[in-house]
């Protein structure tokens, strides 16, 4: 008798709450959620502007650890909402490191999914010393290929009725460079034009990061306030290519040396290539890697899910 996937653990209230001061006119929010002193993680959503979500605290057990998640700057409850200013990859590592010093611990386990997963990769490769463990979901290197795959030409060819309205918002002159296209429209003056980029920029991602379609999924992205942080945020990074140099994280996997970890990704994620998360497998022996089968790139996917519990049971001790 095969064993049953594992599931989230039962919904949780956070132990405590803050806001926190990082300067430059940004206060992050944060929660930590488990049992006071023990085994430290931090989460890190996607998006970029994503923000965190209930379920995210579910994906540890409460008995067993002590989780710091937070909204990064400008996204969720975190202030001033969809701001750009300020907001680069290095200000998050930043941001992450003074979390690690007001949760009082030397090191502790990174857990980050999507966009969450860069995050990771850029903190640890800069922080190696302050990681005792690293569980990635949906591995994204944010190269100019990646990029290009999902918002120039590939995932177009899978999606060609959600790509249609993706394009809809942008006349065909522009639609050569459609991050510099939706880039004028979400940094301009007209709030309604501002409004209607960030949901057709939200819904094209929403609907396109599940195998089968998932209306509890994306029905969020469909949110103004949501959709308005969530895509001016992640247009704002990928045009900046994340401040990081093209292949960065790949070429500096071997900091990862040492570093426990687990990887682990959709068969058939369209956001993010697994030929990617592969290559981060070769370059960082030390995790295990998990390749899911009839899965996409959401940590909803319940092979997906199945493998996250695993992992942070394991890095808890439990069997």
């Amino acid at each position: 008798m095969s064993e049953q996937p594992r599931g989230l653990y039962p919904e949780i209230e956070p132990f405590d709450t803050g806001m926190l001061d990082v300067g430059e006119g940004h206060k992050i929010r944060w929660e930590r959620v488990g049992t006071r002193g023990a085994k430290p993680a931090v989460f890190l959503h996607g998006g970029p502007g994503g923000g965190i979500a209930p379920a995210h605290r579910r994906l540890f057990d409460p008995a067993r650890y002590d989780v710091t998640l937070f909204d990064q700057r400008g996204c969720g409850k975190s202030t001033p909402h969809a701001s750009l200013e300020a907001n680069t990859t290095w200000h998050l590592v930043a941001d992450i490191e003074r979390l690690r010093a007001l949760a009082g611990v030397e090191t502790w386990q990174v857990f980050g999914g999507s966009w969450g997963s860069t995050l990771a990769l850029a903190y640890a490769q800069k922080h190696p010393e302050r990681v005792s463990e690293l569980i990635l979901r949906g591995v994204y290197t944010l190269t100019k290929a990646e990029l290009d795959w999902y918002y120039q030409f590939g995932v177009s060819e899978m999606f060609p009725d959600k790509w249609e309205r993706f394009v809809a918002p942008i006349p065909p002159a522009e639609r050569g460079d459609m991050m510099a296209a939706y880039r004028r429209r979400l940094t301009g003056s007209d709030r309604a034009a501002r409004v209607e980029a960030a949901k057709a920029w939200s819904i094209w991602e929403g609907e396109t990061i599940t195998l089968l379609p998932e209306p509890e999924t994306s029905g969020k992205f469909l949110e103004d306030d949501f959709a308005l942080a969530f895509a001016r945020i992640e247009n704002h990074y990928f045009t900046h290519g994340g401040w990081l140099e093209e292949g960065q994280l790949l070429r500096e996997a071997h900091r990862l040396r040492g570093i426990p970890g687990v990887i682990v990704h959709g068969r058939y994620d369209m956001p993010c290539p697994a030929k990617y998360a592969w290559a981060l497998h070769k370059a960082w022996p030390d995790a295990d890697f998990h390749l899911i089968e009839g899965a996409g790139h959401a940590f909803s996917e319940p092979g997906i899910l199945d493998q996250l519990m695993r992992a942070t049971d394991r890095f808890a001790g439990k069997p």
